[in-house]
């Protein structure tokens, strides 16, 4: 491949591993070549935190002229599901990524991975160690001591060789033996004090080798190789991973690779409010704590897709956050800000009454509905306009009444006008109330010289409401979320407690018996919409022709940081 930098010119992005490859290419290393890879576990769903390592891989590939593979790491067949591996690839493809041809699974390798363990066995390099989980710690050491050596680190190449090949045809036990490495109990870096490179899981079916394998390669040992196999150039690996650098380039200088990929490490995505472990997340959903992977309180890409989170926002999102050797945490007020910017620019426009209060004109013919022209989308002058029936009866929302207002309230009340959107000024002259004081209707004026919203007498009204038509407007559902934990930090509990201590008990309201202009009538799911004055609303999966149900995408301001202060 030619080291031509043309393509790379024409983005701006720029942050230390691009221009670590840049070098590389001038420098003719690996030939020139850049070749990425997205390795996620299948064993859950993928989140935000995984969104900003598929957004640089992808991207750095295709400013670079390279490729990015798609590989599973699936060398764990107790946790792991075909339904997270079609979950992740559905998920990729939604953000706006393509492997192509490059589709590849760690299980792929494993015969040569088995190999290249042999090979480490027979060089002196590995040997089977027959101690307990728990004694295993024991002789590991600590940051400040070091550890012991195995009783059977001194095994004969030849006994070793053989007790690897009775592991690999089930001879033995889950847990009873494994295979380390043989580097330093005494090293500073606690990865290398001979890290366990196979173990045995007996009898646990794996998604694509069935029962074909008794033992399986621990992940440190077939990440730098799949890597290697793959020919991949650049192993971009999140910060947690930087210890684990020189057990990823001793393993493959001691088998004597030839393709030697470097590893590079970043900052991994932090968002407030939230929890990146799928170790948790999946805890979360066996435990009914959240309706599945997809609730769309989740930090999942599916829950967010479900709540009507575009994959432009995420994108942007991420662009946005850039890629830094220093671990932080971002609000996430700065996601819904993406999200909110992107809706605003392409989401129409529509009315919806989420909490109605009935509003009789009572100057208004008892048989007329009139059609209201109402712009689509103000940022979007080809969007058009629609039409919205006006009739004697109509829903405005229950807070925008208050019989007796306080001050700077500048919505209806008695003997108040205030302009209904695109249509006329109203008065309010009645409020009707029931045996138990509550109000249940308002009876206005309205001033036929004001249609379109405007007074030809020049006259301003300090409110504007949103409405619709009682007879015409159709019901729906409409959930509106707020944070899943009402700490900013999750994890950081009380002594005693796990995280569900901060679990919000209001992260979900669902509001029943809202009423939405009649145009949303046969919408269909994933279609999102601007409510006026409410917010941003998707249909979820849920939604019929018959009932509507919408999600609260995001507000039309930002109210996390009322929240996290009120948390």
């Amino acid at each position: 491949m030619s080291n031509d930098s043309t393509d790379e010119a024409a983005t701006a992005s720029s942050d230390f591993i691009r221009t670590m490859i840049r070098e590389d290419r001038r420098q003719g290393r690996f030939g020139g070549r850049v070749v990425t890879r997205f390795p996620p576990e299948p064993n859950g769903y993928l989140h935000i935190g995984h969104t900003k390592a598929i957004c640089l891989n992808f991207a750095v590939a295709k400013e670079m002229g390279g490729t990015c593979h798609l590989r599973f790491d699936d060398t764990n067949p107790s946790a792991e599901e075909v339904e997270y591996v079609d979950s992740i690839k559905n998920d990729i493809r939604w953000l706006g990524f393509d492997w192509g041809e490059n589709l590849f699974f760690a299980s792929d390798y494993f015969g040569q991975l088995y190999d290249y363990a042999v090979d480490l066995i027979r060089r002196g390099k590995a040997y089977v160690c027959d101690l307990s989980s728990e004694e295993h710690r024991q002789h590991r050491g600590t940051l400040t001591e070091p550890g012991i050596d195995s009783p059977y680190r001194g095994r004969s190449v030849e006994e070793n060789l053989d007790l690897f090949e009775r592991m690999k045809q089930g001879e033995f036990e889950t847990g009873s033996r494994v295979v380390r490495a043989k580097i330093d109990m005494a090293s500073p870096i606690l990865t290398m004090r001979d890290p366990i490179l196979f173990r045995i899981q007996k009898g646990v079916h794996h998604h694509r080798t069935g029962a074909e394998w008794h033992i399986y390669p621990m992940y440190d040992f077939a990440h730098c190789l799949s890597d290697s196999i793959e020919n991949i150039t650049h192993s971009l690996c999140t910060l947690e991973f930087l210890d684990h650098r020189p057990l990823y380039d001793w393993i493959l200088d001691e088998l004597e690779l030839e393709s030697h990929p470097q590893q590079i490490e970043f900052a991994r995505l932090n968002l407030s409010h939230t929890v990146m472990s799928k170790r948790i997340l999946r805890g979360m959903v066996e435990r009914g704590l959240v309706s599945g992977w997809d609730d769309p309180r989740m930090p999942t890409l599916s829950g967010m897709r479900r709540r009507g989170y575009p994959p432009q926002a995420i994108r942007s999102f991420c662009e946005g956050v850039g890629v830094t050797k220093k671990n932080n945490t971002i609000q996430l007020a700065r996601l819904e800000f993406n999200v909110r910017e992107h809706w605003n620019r392409h989401a129409p426009r529509k009315m919806a009454v989420l909490d109605p209060l009935p509003v009789v004109i009572t100057n208004y013919p008892d048989d007329q509905v009139e059609e209201i022209e109402a712009i689509n989308n103000p940022e979007d002058p080809s969007a058009g306009t629609r039409s919205v029936p006006f009739s004697r009866v109509l829903f405005i929302e229950r807070g925008d009444f208050r019989e007796d207002p306080p001050r700077k309230f500048f919505r209806l009340a008695p003997g108040r006008e205030v302009r209904l959107r695109y249509a006329y000024f109203i008065t309010c002259d009645e409020v009707v109330k029931n045996a138990d004081g509550e109000i249940v209707e308002l009876r206005c004026r309205y001033d036929p010289a004001t249609h379109g919203g405007d007074a030809p007498d020049g006259r301003k009204v300090k409110a504007t409401l949103h409405w619709v038509s009682a007879e015409q407007s159709v019901r729906a559902d409409v959930r509106v979320y707020e944070p899943l934990f009402s700490a900013e930090d999750p994890l950081d509990v009380p002594e005693g407690e796990d995280f569900t201590a901060s679990l919000n008990p209001d992260s979900i309201r669902v509001l029943s018996d809202c009423r939405v202009e009649p145009g949303l009538v046969g919408a269909s799911v994933g279609d999102t919409v601007q409510f006026e004055r409410q917010g941003y609303f998707t249909v979820d999966p849920d939604s019929t022709p018959d009932a509507l149900v919408f999600n609260r995408a995001v507000t039309l301001r930002d109210t996390w940081a009322k929240v996290a202060k009120k948390g």
